[in-house]
């Protein structure tokens, strides 16, 4: 036989440089426990959760240990979203200028009504989470 069947030493290398880079892509935009460290969540947790005074108009806070964002969209008016994003299941970490904020591909979600903004890559509006507000606690139903 004339000929070699066995890979050389470049073909493996380019193979182990394609391995790693498709390691990386994949880490990049993989499952819902990805994100720079934010990770997955499942459902909102019944029970109190915080303070309404901690909740700002026009804004809200996330209560990560009991899964839950809760807005103020106007004075008084208490809503509450799971925090797992609709894109990937990553948690939202933030709120600001009005919106719920994925730290995975900065998908943003409006605090009225938990839906996604049309530049987001998350296309579903954030699960709702009945909330109720009495002598200042927020309670998760």
């Amino acid at each position: 036989m004339t000929g070699s069947t066995a890979p050389t030493r470049r073909a493996v290398l380019q193979g182990a440089s394609a391995a790693v880079v498709a390691g990386v892509a994949l880490t990049a935009c993989g499952d819902a426990s990805d994100g720079g460290g934010a990770t997955s969540t499942g459902p909102a947790k019944a029970g109190p959760v915080g303070k309404s005074a901690d909740v700002p108009v026009g804004g809200g806070t996330v209560f990560a240990s009991s899964n839950v964002v809760v807005t103020q969209p106007t004075s008084g008016d208490f809503k509450g979203f799971n925090t797992r994003c609709t894109h990937q299941g990553c948690a939202v970490s933030s709120v600001a200028d009005g919106y719920i904020i994925c730290p995975c591909h900065n998908s943003r979600f409006a605090v009225g009504d938990g839906a996604p903004t049309a530049d987001s890559m998350a296309k579903e509006p954030l699960a709702s989470v009945p909330v109720s507000v009495a002598n200042g606690e927020i309670t998760v139903a």
